[in-house]
């Protein structure tokens, strides 16, 4: 019997785009190219490939002479084995309440990491220093999980942007409590590039450190790294990754990947267009009436509240996902691929629906 042919089929409309998520996003082409360069022959499994003895380089031009890159499948993974090499086995994490590492992660931290997460409610995402302290204390009563960690997210899950000021503060207070900082990065560049300073400048420069560095929100297939600077913070990385199934056989096509984004400047073109078409919608959404912008539009979303028949109407035309159902909170999501067409065919709709 002769086997069936294949015949690779386009099952959507490439004109359909969204807000629901930068992750509902294409492959950016340059990085389909680079994967498909990376592609031929043969390479070393499981990171002694080529690809990845380059990233090591690129990875210590944005973030220090003792930066070392560990790629992962995907921020979850990248997440989970960092806080895990800063941890413990009686270690907490303290982080915002709406933290992804809290409220998008399927328990994971704690269940596959072993970590206690410890939040703190926070008005735009942000910690401080004094939000900190509202669970940074016990650390010699063996009835509490003792606080090990500070975890932040640059941009954060509010689309809000910490400034290096402000990491440096954090960073500052934690070493002084003898806690180590690490910095969810999945959305870092779009940070960087909001407020138009290099990666270094909110990482390494302020004090963090480790991050997950993200690239699958930002153009990228598939995958993400973790990003050691502080050597002295961490051990048996290599273990862990391993441990928690986030080594990749067949390394060299995340490598290639994080290459092409941050070889040259692939990663701030994209964040910063993602940036524009965000400011470019929140512009378009203060002039509806009846709509409210709930938090400054710093990166690639704006949150938004307005009637719950409307969304639900919108949502027929456009993907894009409540926040909190109940109080009527939408979030709004930009992309590298989104245009400006794209932009005001949904404010034209969103004004068409709110005029019903």
């Amino acid at each position: 019997m002769n086997p069936p042919k294949t015949d690779a089929r386009r099952h959507h409309d490439p004109e359909t785009r969204g807000f629901a998520s930068d992750n509902y996003a294409g492959v950016h082409p340059e990085v389909l190219a680079a994967l498909a360069v990376a592609n031929g022959g043969h390479q070393v499994a499981y990171g002694e490939d080529a690809y990845t003895e380059n990233l090591q380089h690129l990875v210590r031009s944005h973030f220090g002479p003792t930066a070392e890159a560990f790629p992962v499948f995907n921020g979850t993974g990248a997440n989970v084995v960092a806080l895990q090499a800063v941890t413990d086995r009686w270690g907490a994490v303290i982080c915002a309440e709406s933290a992804h590492i809290n409220v998008d992660e399927c328990g994971a931290p704690e269940r596959v990491g072993g970590l206690k997460l410890l939040t703190v409610p926070t008005p735009d995402g942000k910690l401080t220093p004094e939000l900190i302290d509202r669970q940074a204390y016990g650390w010699d009563d063996e009835h509490r999980a003792m606080p090990q960690v500070v975890s932040i997210t640059q941009a954060t899950e509010l689309g809000t942007v910490y400034t290096p000021d402000e990491i440096r503060a954090l960073c500052d207070h934690a070493h002084a409590l003898g806690m180590k900082v690490h910095l969810d990065g999945s959305r870092l560049a779009n940070a960087a590039a909001t407020l138009d300073v290099p990666m270094r400048a909110l990482t390494n420069a302020a004090g963090v450190d480790l991050l997950s560095l993200g690239g699958t929100k930002n153009g990228a297939l598939f995958g993400e790294a973790v990003v050691v600077i502080n050597q002295d913070a961490v051990s048996h990385m290599k273990h862990l990754r391993k441990l928690s199934m986030q080594l990749a056989s067949k390394m060299r096509f995340v490598s290639v990947q994080l290459e092409a984004l941050f070889a040259r400047d692939l990663w701030l073109r994209n964040a910063r267009h993602a940036n524009e078409m965000a400011q470019r919608l929140a512009e378009g959404v203060r002039s509806v009436h009846g709509v409210e912008i709930l938090h400054p539009v710093q990166a690639n979303a704006v949150f938004a509240r307005l009637p719950h028949d409307v969304s639900e109407r919108l949502q027929k035309r456009f993907r894009f996902y409540f926040w909190d159902e109940t109080a009527g909170d939408v979030r709004w999501m930009c992309s590298f691929d989104t245009t400006e067409d794209d932009v005001d065919a949904f404010l034209a709709a969103l004004k068409e629906e709110m005029a019903r």
